[in-house]
């Protein structure tokens, strides 16, 4: 015989079952208890109750992000339960901050269960005594982080988990800045949400929040156009793709308002579905995802072809090559390009990146006489560099108006890159040719990553775990000079779960490695840099054939360092 569920785990699901407001999530875990517990063959038994167990072997736990996960019954998924105990801590930790206000504002994608996970937090904010306003539909992040500061909340939600598969859903918190909760904020809150007795002892208000109209729409798109200079170059052709999220309608708008060219829209994937059906992941840095785009582009001949994730936080963008093809830029490559157009600009104030983005930023700015922070990954901390003027992550994420939305914008990104190019475009150059100027300028940074996504994250516990015991003292030929632990932080850094090593050898200015595990998905992800010295516009594709061929090293013995390969 299976073994059976144990009385601990069966009470602890049928309490939960007895509290559980979503009819579907009920009947879920229903079936899940019958399962477990019935005369099923044994294989049957076996498997449901594993399903179950896994459901009850902890809560999902709230953190800088907020919280993300699958959806499904039980704590340890994104379920009506678990968002209306995240949104009594939320409003908890408001109500013990009068200083902050107490206005709440709530926006959602078009994800499965995403409206429903915003009004349950609308009438759990109302509840509590605070006043919620809702965005009137399902709208990109930028839109929710730039209503915040421009409604003076106190807090803000989205309901979102942005480049993630559809099973998933999240809930990211935003304080009245309209940047994302970091320590203590999260700590604060995940106590809140601790010390909640029983689901029906948490206030549910029947109505009584506002539903905003189109008017802060406005407020955004006509703040999203000033980024742009009102004189600036505006002839360029672009092929669009939302991968099926929230972007489309408010980036068609935007190009409208600042006057490029409509883009050509990427049918396939042009309304929201929850179900992403033409993508494996909708993420534009994943294998395949930006294929339909490239088809669209082909057959238009764009000078350029821009993509936002589902919820338009983040902005992809490719080049044409010169075989007539398609060539995705690098997250560094275009946080590079718009670092420099907002130099050239007279920018003032400080330019920040991460840890495992490129160094160029920094040569950038110095070179301009800016400032420059580096700070841990995502951008609830770049958003804190003290006097932010720019920002970028390299996961496509960038911040060009920090003073309208605190955060990444993935429509203001585009609005920036397009003028970039149509400015490139007037003097017959490319972004291709100001990221050769920039290699000569500072030299030739080449980046790679080695992403590893795992079924069982003890996977990533023992890699980590085997680089701590076992750290490597080269690496595709080039000395580890230092490697850092990062769990002990770093001048200027909090603590945090990664590592860095340092590099040197004789084809290389210098070389880097940070690994850590990704805060938003099941995987290790390894960030590599090289960098080149390049004498002449002859050398550079000496240099990047050199650059292609160390990165491609590093992979493989990074891999075989960490115990992956």
């Amino acid at each position: 015989m299976s073994q059976a569920p144990t009385n601990d785990l069966l009470d602890r699901a049928r309490a939960w079952l007895a509290e559980d407001p979503d009819p579907e999530t009920r009947a879920e875990l229903t079936a899940l208890l019958a399962a477990a517990e019935g005369p099923e063959a044994e294989a049957e038994e076996r498997i449901a109750w594993s399903r179950l167990a896994e459901r009850f072997a902890g809560r999902l736990q709230f953190g800088t992000a907020g919280l993300r996960g699958e959806l499904g019954a039980g704590p340890m998924r994104m379920n009506r339960a678990v968002v209306i105990r995240a949104a009594a801590g939320l409003a908890g930790y408001v109500r013990k901050h009068p200083e902050l206000g107490d206005l709440v504002v709530i926006g959602y994608d078009a994800r499965h269960k995403s409206y429903d996970f915003a009004l349950d937090t609308a009438a759990v904010v109302v509840g509590a005594g605070l006043r919620a306003a809702l965005l009137p539909r399902a709208l990109p992040t930028p839109v929710l982080a730039f209503a915040i500061r421009q409604l003076g909340a106190a807090a803000g939600v989205v309901v979102t988990a942005s480049h993630n598969p559809p099973q998933d859903n999240g809930y990211k918190v935003y304080l009245g800045d309209g940047s994302q909760i970091v320590p203590p904020a999260d700590v604060d809150i995940a106590a809140e949400i601790d010390a909640l007795g029983a689901l029906a002892d948490v206030p549910r208000a029947g109505g009584g929040w506002e539903v905003l109209g189109d008017d802060v729409l406005a407020a955004y798109l006509a703040r999203a156009v000033s980024v742009l200079d009102a004189d600036g170059p505006r002839e360029l052709t672009t092929v669009y793709t939302p991968l099926h999220g929230v972007g489309r309608d408010i980036l068609l708008a935007a190009f409208a308002a600042a006057g490029f060219p409509a883009p050509t829209v990427v049918a396939e994937q042009a309304e929201p579905d929850p179900d992403f059906p033409t993508v494996a992941f909708p993420n534009p840095e994943e294998p395949g995802a930006m294929d339909l785009a490239f088809a669209t582009a082909r057959a238009a001949r764009p000078d350029l072809v821009i993509a936002n994730d589902p919820d338009a936080d983040r902005c992809a963008v490719a080049v044409p090559t010169t075989d007539g093809d398609w060539r995705m830029l690098r997250g560094d490559e275009v946080g590079a390009l718009l670092g420099a157009a907002v130099a050239a600009k007279g920018a003032t104030g400080v330019f920040a990146t991460t840890i495992v983005s490129s160094t160029l930023l920094g040569k950038i700015a110095a070179a301009a006489g800016l400032g420059y922070a580096e700070t841990l990954t995502g951008f609830k901390w770049i958003a804190r560099a003290e006097d932010i003027r720019y920002g970028y992550e390299e996961a496509l994420g960038y911040c060009v108006d920090p003073e309208g939305v605190r955060d990444k914008d993935g429509i203001t990104a585009a609005l920036q890159i397009a003028e970039l190019a149509a400015g490139l475009k007037r003097d017959g150059r490319t972004l291709t040719d100001l990221l050769d100027d920039l290699a000569l300028a500072h030299g030739l940074h080449a980046t790679d990553q080695l992403s590893v996504r795992v079924d069982d994250l003890t996977v990533i516990t023992d890699a980590m775990t085997t680089l701590r015991d076992k750290p490597p003292v080269e690496l595709a030929g080039l000395t580890v000079t230092r490697a850092d632990d990062l769990t002990a932080g770093a001048p200027d850094l909090p603590p945090t779960d990664g590592l860095r090593y340092l590099l040197t050898g004789p084809a290389v200015t210098s070389a880097r490695v940070v690994v850590r595990p990704s805060g938003t998905e099941p995987k290790l992800k390894c960030y590599l840099e090289t960098v080149l010295p390049v004498a002449t516009p002859a050398d550079l594709p000496a240099a990047r054939a050199t650059a292609q061929e160390l990165l491609d090293a590093l992979k493989r013995d990074f891999a075989t360092a960490a115990g992956l390969a």
